[in-house]
């Protein structure tokens, strides 16, 4: 179980994504629908599933984050298949800013991402797109420049018809070791040598990433300094 000592001195940034004014800074990648029916953000596709990469999308928090950081916020499935994704530690692969005119424009697509120009740390969860996905639940991190899984744990969060309440997801990175929590149960824990899978990565933008036709809500975003 989670075990830190989180302060108010030490919170870095704070937004219920309770209402379009709290996202209104926010910066979207792609298409997509951004409604608040219950309170949340709620997302979902705003083109035709079938189109494919073209119809998934990323929203950014626009803010810069340092390197060893507490990230959580509160997750809900509304509708499957699909699957969610955080994106963390985003830099270009220069150390310029994720949002640097200098890099190439982004619109969703997921190669975009792992064989762009940028670096990150991503961890899918909630995944319910391939029929394997569906029979064997598991949240993966997988870190990039590159496609490259470092860890893999089980998935406890039901089928969005289960799901009655959202679910607290975070991430600890601290050093070299990154560990993911939903409902502060550890899922998996990496420790990154700084070799094998590239540079150590130190601090950058998070973002949302949604696949279609999946609609989820997001709220209470929190971001620790560790």
């Amino acid at each position: 179980m989670l075990n830190l000592d989180l302060r108010q001195e030490n919170l870095l940034y704070e937004n219920p994504m309770s209402c379009a004014e709290d996202i209104a800074g926010f910066i979207l990648e792609g298409s997509a629908k951004l409604t608040f029916p219950e309170g949340a953000l709620r997302m979902e596709n705003a083109m035709d599933a079938a189109m494919g990469q073209k119809a998934n999308f990323v929203l950014w928090c626009p803010e810069q984050f340092p390197e060893d950081v507490y990230i959580t916020w509160d997750f809900k499935p509304i509708k499957e298949p699909g699957l969610a994704i955080l994106f963390f530690a985003a830099k270009g692969i220069n150390g310029e800013s994720a949002f640097s005119e200098s890099l190439t424009e982004r619109t969703g697509e997921y190669v975009q991402y792992h064989h762009g120009d940028i670096n990150a740390f991503h961890v899918s969860y909630f995944r319910r797109k391939e029929p394997d996905e569906r029979a064997f639940h598991t949240c993966n991190l997988r870190k990039s420049y590159g496609f490259h899984l470092v860890a893999q744990g089980g998935d406890p969060i039901p089928d969005a018809d289960e799901v009655a309440e959202s679910y607290q997801v975070s991430v600890l990175k601290k050093g070299s070791c990154i560990t993911f929590y939903i409902n502060e149960l550890e899922i998996f824990k990496f420790e990154d040598d700084g070799e094998t899978y590239g540079p150590l990565l130190g601090g950058g933008a998070i973002g949302f990433r949604q696949l279609a036709p999946m609609v989820a809500e997001y709220s209470n975003l929190k971001v620790y300094a560790v």
